[in-house]
């Protein structure tokens, strides 16, 4: 009898422990920070939240990725930019949904089976 009620506090506290959110995703201003100091959180913390002032004032946020380790079942680590402190474009990697193969031009388009 006891064994049942071994069996139903560890079902119980695996259900409690699942039910968890996820880790916290840290959140950075892109704009603060120069490139090499936004691609080292990057790189560090595998996946990071970067908001920046859009072309037209609006503040902008995302995700961004070290790899596709970090992205969805489906998605890739696709080339993107962000701006700094120091440069306009820094190079950053955000997930995007992969191109099925009818949208592919050629074997190595970003995305595509080619692709990393």
């Amino acid at each position: 009898m006891q064994g049942h009620y071994l069996i139903a506090a560890s079902a119980a506290f695996s259900i409690i422990a699942s039910s968890q959110p996820a880790a916290a995703i840290s959140r950075y201003n892109s704009t603060s920070m120069t490139c090499a100091a936004a691609q080292e959180r990057i790189a560090r913390e595998g996946a990071v939240i970067f908001r920046y002032p859009g072309r037209t004032g609006v503040t902008l946020y995302d995700r961004y990725v070290s790899s596709d380790r970090y992205c969805a079942g489906g998605e890739y680590a696709k080339s993107d930019s962000i701006p700094t402190k120091d440069v306009r474009n820094c190079p950053v990697r955000q997930c995007e949904m992969r191109p099925s193969p009818g949208d592919c031009d050629s074997f190595l388009d970003e995305g595509c089976f080619g692709w990393r």
